[in-house]
């Protein structure tokens, strides 16, 4: 299908520079064929007036478990390891792969609302994740979460369950990774094969790390190292890996990732909310790591908006620092589209220009919040809240338009998530 974008306000960026101007944008299937001038031989199918719209590249969220949505707002004003271990464990003990299915899908149905298009998700069940992610027409990375003991090596129900999904799922808008859950859910040995499976077959590894004190101080208590240091020590570190929090980090384990190029996924309202703290952005930032930037589960954030995430994130670095320059509106964009795709290996994403794939949100100027446009790179961080989003475009596909679901009926889905959350209630 070929889609002419009128008259839209449109942002194309780099890691250095920005810029913002009315030109016309032309997706033709998949990509972004022109920008300005029309391609010879362009004929729409259809056409968008884009007069008084912000056009600017899909958010992608880098870490996410969006089967928690049906968690959200249930385990709240909690210490991390009474939140995991007391209350979100046995409550998602409860929930079925059916129920797992509905919730990814009200995950999507919510990033996509706040203009994610690609997002990184680990989940605990079969299949659907991508199921949800298909039916609403959404790109994702997708990893079963693992764990394990050195039992498990060789004979894990939930490492075959992983490969299976990759085979039945894999698309072009669906790729997989593996993932160990963390350095406290699976052994020395478990840690050993599933990076040595990924590196045999070519794989990202997603993995939680260094999210709180208590595993950075067990582990060293057990071992003698830091979570970070472990996994070098074990040679994890030999496929592409996203590391997720990294949180309570040393000077040493900086250095470690940067010299494993690991990418780190900040997670900022979850971990403070959490009470784990701050992740050394200015650090991480300055050794030349790239650092994205994910939501974490609804369990535990309690949303999955992107616009959110990067306003607080700013914000708090800035106010932790005391540094009124640090973070600015471009450097934290970046975080969520550039380093984003870098992350997931996908270099057609994250960018508005001829050849990338056309992942796009499309926002409505004409609201309180982003008068007069002054600066809308500015507003983007510090102006929006994601509401603004008025329709957005994966993979050269109105996935929403004009606020409505194009693949989806939003009140089935809020039926049946309700009624979930009505069972595990009283279970």
């Amino acid at each position: 299908m070929n889609i002419l974008l009128k008259n839209g306000l449109v942002l194309q960026h780099d890691s250095k520079k920005f810029s913002i101007e009315e030109k016309d944008l032309y997706i033709s299937e998949d990509k972004i064929i022109g920008i300005g001038d029309c391609p010879q031989g362009f004929v729409a199918d259809k056409t968008v007036d884009a007069s008084q719209k912000f056009i600017v590249p899909g958010l992608i969220n880098a870490h996410t478990h969006a089967y928690m949505t049906l968690l959200r707002n249930a385990a709240d004003d909690l210490a991390f390891d009474d939140w995991l271990f007391k209350n979100v464990m046995p409550m998602e003990e409860q929930l079925t792969e059916e129920d797992a299915y509905w919730g990814s899908l009200l995950a999507c149905m919510e990033m996509i609302k706040t203009g994610t298009t690609s997002f990184l998700d680990m989940h605990m069940f079969k299949n659907q994740t991508a199921f949800a992610a298909k039916k609403i027409g959404m790109r994702a990375m997708i990893s079963r979460g693992l764990v394990g003991s050195a039992e498990d090596v060789g004979n894990s129900h939930r490492i075959d369950e992983a490969f299976a999904e990759m085979k039945e799922q894999q698309d072009d808008l669906l790729s997989f990774c593996l993932a160990p859950h963390a350095i406290y859910t699976c052994d020395i040995d478990f840690l050993k094969h599933v990076s040595e499976l990924a590196y045999q077959n070519q794989l990202r590894l997603n993995i939680h790390l260094s999210e709180s004190k208590n595993e950075v101080e067990n582990c060293r208590k057990q071992h003698n190292l830091t979570p970070v240091e472990l996994l070098e020590k074990i040679d994890f570190f030999k496929v592409p890996t996203i590391a997720a929090h990294c949180v309570n980090l040393t000077e040493k384990d900086i250095e470690i990732l940067k010299r494993h190029d690991v990418n780190a996924v900040t997670n900022p309202v979850s971990n403070m909310k959490l009470g784990n703290g701050f992740a050394p952005m200015k650090e991480l930032l300055q050794a030349g790591i790239n650092v994205c930037i994910g939501t974490d589960g609804a369990a535990s954030n309690n949303t999955l908006n992107l616009f959110r995430e990067m306003s607080i994130l700013s914000f708090a670095h800035k106010g932790n620092n005391v540094d009124a320059c640090f973070l600015n509106a471009l450097e934290t964009f970046n975080l969520a589209t550039i380093n984003g795709a870098k992350a997931l290996g996908n270099d057609l994403l994250g960018r508005i220009a001829v050849g990338m794939k056309a992942d796009l949100s499309i926002i409505n100027l004409n609201t309180p919040q982003l008068q007069p446009c002054s600066n809308l790179m500015s507003a983007i961080i510090y102006s929006m809240n994601g509401s603004e989003v008025e329709s957005v475009i994966i993979n050269g596909n109105f996935v929403m338009e004009n606020n409505k679901f194009t693949n989806v009926d939003e009140e089935e889905v809020y039926a049946n998530v309700n009624k979930i959350r009505r069972r595990i209630e009283h279970a």
